[in-house]
């Protein structure tokens, strides 16, 4: 079946023609640890991984590479703040991170490069890039990326050089397409760097935001590969300068095709830590929501289109995972053993295989929930319906991750939850109440549904 991935680049859908034959390479910005990940960024890594589900499930062999930034402006200030060692600071994120990939069931990559084991490679691409004359040392031992050297710089954030007033150069890492300035690889020490800096040929600094992705992306992919993907606020100028200055040194296509994230909102606003408006996992865990509420909230929008989050779209999320639960439940009770699939599946792959639609794809299988739990209710519903059914929501799990596994309570959260459901009977909201957040403070959390209570484990969460 042909898949085709919408392409910044070229601004079009286009057919995915894998550089190696039944296998695709992809590179996804990891997260710059100065600071735990909030749902915003994790709107993007969830649709990184429903990307790369979609090829395993089509049959390709995935190649993931995800960078961890652990040396920039941001990361040198954090540990700044804190008084803290560097490494202090990012293997603490680090570890977050990974713990809330876990969390969300999100397909590990196979590499996590991070940015403070590939120095030496930054060293060598920036003495490339300034061999070829497309970079130049500055009096104070910085080297710039002089984007006049190349020719098609601005192409991916579609910007119109002849209409751009260009300043010198910007040493920050990030920053806006109101002035275009030559932007930085090597950064050379300055007194609030303290003792984080490396040697070079241009004398001690650190690399610039941008030349890391570039190095380690194609020392683990090659030279060219297939997809390189981030959120929209990549596109520049981090993934501009990418293109620029990867394919100057090593005179190749770089990537075929750029895939990126819309901004997830909160309260019809972008989430962000300026406006103080962001949410992370565990907190959000711990306002009663489980991972599966999590992943179908962050999935229910197609990844290009901006994504509204607020509690309905949680609370709707908490009924939709619970209603796939729930006849999945019931088909595991009626269904024989059989490997076939309901005609409705071909047009999930589709809609899947078409820029990763999930909103259509869910659609359908919604759309086929529906159909079986009529029958069900009629006891119209054949053994051989029921298994056909049973393997069609095991086959969109493998892309969505919503089966909610079997945990083991232990007894002293089962006698709390006794009390509590005996508190709700007698209405005593006040005392239900309490016991739901005595129940929280031991580490666990309880989603009401309309069958009955359902009780997860808070603490990494890995049912």
């Amino acid at each position: 079946m042909d898949i085709q991935f919408y392409n910044t680049l070229t601004r079009k859908k286009e057919k995915l023609n894998p550089i190696k034959p039944g296998e695709v390479s992809i590179y996804t910005c990891g997260p710059t640890v100065y600071n735990r990940s909030h749902i915003g960024n994790f709107r993007t890594f969830i649709f990184e991984d429903i990307l790369k589900r979609v090829l395993l499930l089509v049959g390709y062999k995935v190649n993931h590479v995800m960078n961890i930034t652990d040396i920039d402006d941001k990361t040198i200030k954090k540990a700044n703040e804190e008084n803290k060692n560097l490494r202090e600071i990012t293997s603490k994120y680090t570890s977050e991170f990974i713990e809330d990939m876990n969390t969300l069931k999100i397909l590990p990559a196979n590499k996590y490069p991070a940015a403070t084991d590939h120095i030496q490679e930054m060293i060598a691409m920036t003495t490339t890039l300034i061999e070829k004359r497309n970079a130049y040392v500055t009096d104070d031992g910085s080297v710039y990326f002089s984007i006049n050297s190349f020719e098609n710089y601005g192409k991916l954030a579609n910007l119109d050089m002849s209409s751009q007033k260009q300043t010198d150069r910007v040493a920050s890492d990030e920053y806006t397409k109101d002035n275009i300035q030559d932007f930085v690889l090597w950064k050379s020490w300055k007194k609030e760097d303290g003792d984080i800096s490396w040697n070079s040929p241009w004398g001690k600094g650190r690399p610039g935001w941008h030349l890391e992705c570039s190095v380690m992306s194609t020392q683990y992919l090659s030279d060219h590969f297939d997809i390189h993907c981030g959120g929209v606020d990549n596109i520049f100028p981090h993934h501009e300068n990418e293109i620029a200055q990867s394919c100057a040194a090593l005179e190749t296509d770089f990537v075929n095709i750029w895939m990126h994230s819309e901004h997830l909102n909160m309260a019809d606003e972008k989430m962000s830590k300026s406006l103080g408006n962001i949410k992370t996992i565990p907190e959000l865990l711990n306002d009663g929501y489980s991972a599966e509420s999590l992943r179908y909230a962050l999935i229910s929008s197609q990844y290009r289109s901006k994504l509204s989050f607020s509690i309905n779209k949680l609370e709707d999320a908490k009924k939709a995972v619970h209603r796939i639960n729930d006849v999945f439940e019931k088909l595991n009770e009626r269904s024989i053993e059989s490997d076939s699939l309901p005609e409705e599946y071909n047009k999930f792959i589709e809609s899947l295989s078409d820029d990763l639609n999930t909103p259509k794809a869910l659609g359908i299988l919604f759309n086929y929930l529906r159909k079986v739990n009529r029958k069900i209710s009629k006891n119209e519903l054949s053994k051989s319906e029921a298994s056909m059914g049973l393997n069609f929501i095991k086959q969109a799990d493998k892309i969505f991750a919503l089966l909610v596994d079997k945990v083991i309570i232990p007894e002293s959260i089962s006698k709390l939850i006794v009390l509590r459901e005996k508190a709700r009977k007698e209405k005593q909201w006040e005392l239900s109440d309490s016991l739901r957040d005595k129940i929280k403070e031991k580490g666990w959390i309880i989603e009401d549904t309309p069958d009955g209570y359902k009780c997860y484990p808070i603490i990494n969460y890995k049912k």
